[in-house]
């Protein structure tokens, strides 16, 4: 078991119920990150499902959790012979944080799409990407050391006071610990680039508020590629997309989010 696997593991109570632990390794200055807390939901709702695949996942953040105990509770809404639907909601000390509804499905490995698009921007190879520096101690990034990502240079000019002027983050994604890429942790990857809207000029946590993401294809071993852009930021909010390409070239998931800007 790797270290995500057990940060992301859910314990179940009954055929309703699952406890789980939430690690404080996946801190953003303090709340956790929402791919992560999507990723410990989903293990719940795959393990009591007749289906083996999260391909659709809504998911409502209603309050930022914290790191320490806390339970899943599902309510089976449709059974199919070929998907499953389940409300899931995530609680610390009997409130409600994430609401989300997922549908399982099982899904072929290996299978070859009808049709596919391309990406919706060209990564130039691994080695001409960067990496952002260690963040502070004080500033409890504990996020960072759970992740290895090099990013696109043109989508980290914010670092050095020069954001592109464009919603934009692209990067190649793996788990620090050596692990193929699951659907767990392309939930995590789905969240896991810095918010969009620092390229446009902005800066500080931006809470997101809805995501819907949806999996497409089991991933093949090696890189993810994360591409991220928006379309709209204004009166305090912003939209952002990213699909998810594997090492085979294939699209593997796909997300889109509405959050809002930080105050930096």
């Amino acid at each position: 078991m790797t270290k995500f696997d057990e940060a992301t593991q859910a314990i179940r109570v009954d055929e309703n119920t699952y406890d789980v632990c939430l690690d404080p390794g996946y801190s953003i200055g303090g709340p956790l990150n929402g791919g992560y807390l999507m990723a410990v939901v989903l293990r719940a709702v795959v393990d009591a499902s007749a289906h083996e695949h999260p391909v659709t996942t809504s998911a409502q953040f209603l309050r930022a959790a914290r790191p320490g105990p806390a339970r899943v509770r599902l309510e089976r809404i449709k059974t199919g012979r070929t998907a499953e639907m389940t409300r899931a909601t995530l609680l610390q000390d009997g409130q409600a944080f994430i609401e989300t509804l997922v549908t399982t499905a099982t899904l072929t490995a290996g299978a070859v799409p009808d049709w596919t698009d391309g990406p919706s921007a060209a990564m130039p190879p691994v080695e001409r990407c960067v990496r952002l520096p260690d963040p502070r101690p004080e500033s409890n990034m504990t996020l960072n050391a759970q992740v290895e990502m090099v990013f696109d240079p043109p989508t980290v000019g914010w670092l050095d006071g020069a954001p592109s002027g464009r919603p934009e983050s692209r990067a190649y994604f793996r788990m620090a610990e050596p692990q193929d890429p699951d659907p767990f942790v392309l939930a995590f990857a789905v969240d896991a680039l810095p918010p969009v809207v620092f390229s446009a000029g902005a800066r500080g946590w931006a809470p997101t508020v809805d995501l819907t993401w949806h999996l497409r294809a089991l991933p093949a071993p090696g890189w993810l590629t994360v591409l991220g852009s928006g379309r709209m930021i204004g009166d305090g909010w912003f939209d952002e997309d990213v699909e998810v390409w594997d090492s085979a070239g294939r699209l593997v998931a796909q997300s889109r989010q509405l959050a809002r800007v930080g105050r930096g």
